[in-house]
């Protein structure tokens, strides 16, 4: 082999070689290349899932807070007309009750009470209130019962209270303590099921 030959060949050899190793390089490269890119869309991708979640979850609290305050208005507005009706309920009854007051019944009513406290009381000292608006009925509720009866300080709307002072015992027949209790246990029965 002649040296132009051998040069020749050590050219050929070493260019094969350079392009060899220049393939290898620029596949390492690209390679490298697509791997980071791969790692790159998968980052991308699980910071749009991630953000996509956190989204979610804020548009779905901001519904529920939503949905809350809308309930809770609701119940606010339900309790407010509930509690105008049974203001305009206990209004009505309190006239029904002046009503009563004038009639016979309600007589017949005030010695039934009087009677039921002598009864209770057994003989022991009691005194029995009426209520001012009912001083007209005194002497003939003091002739029907027998017992001396006596003007209230306090409006009380109708009825009778007694008092056993020996025993610390009040019996009230007033309207205006039952009127009260109902008024404080009346509830709206079918429309409390708002959630």
């Amino acid at each position: 082999m002649t040296l132009e030959e051998k040069i020749t060949h050590l050219r050929t050899t070493s260019m094969e070689e350079a392009r060899a190793e220049g393939n290898a390089i620029i596949d390492s490269y690209r390679k490298a290349l697509e791997k980071v890119l791969e790692d790159h869309k998968a980052e991308a991708i699980r910071q749009a899932e991630t953000r996509i979640k956190a989204e979610t979850i804020n548009a779905r609290q901001k519904k529920n807070q939503a949905m809350a305050k809308m309930q809770l208005d609701l119940k606010r507005q339900h309790g407010r007309i509930q509690q105008e009706l049974k203001d305009k309920v206990f209004k009505e009854t309190l006239d029904l009750v002046n009503d009563y007051m004038k009639t016979d019944e309600y007589d017949t009513f005030l010695l039934s009470c009087i009677r039921n406290a002598v009864t209770f009381a057994n003989g022991e000292e009691m005194t029995i209130y009426l209520n001012p608006s009912d001083e007209s009925r005194r002497s003939s509720l003091e002739d029907a019962s027998g017992f001396h009866l006596t003007i209230s300080a306090e409006d009380f709307i109708g009825g009778i209270r007694a008092v056993i002072r020996s025993r610390n015992i009040l019996i009230d027949h007033s309207f205006k303590t039952s009127l009260r209790n109902e008024y404080d246990n009346f509830l709206f029965s079918g429309g409390d099921s708002i959630a």
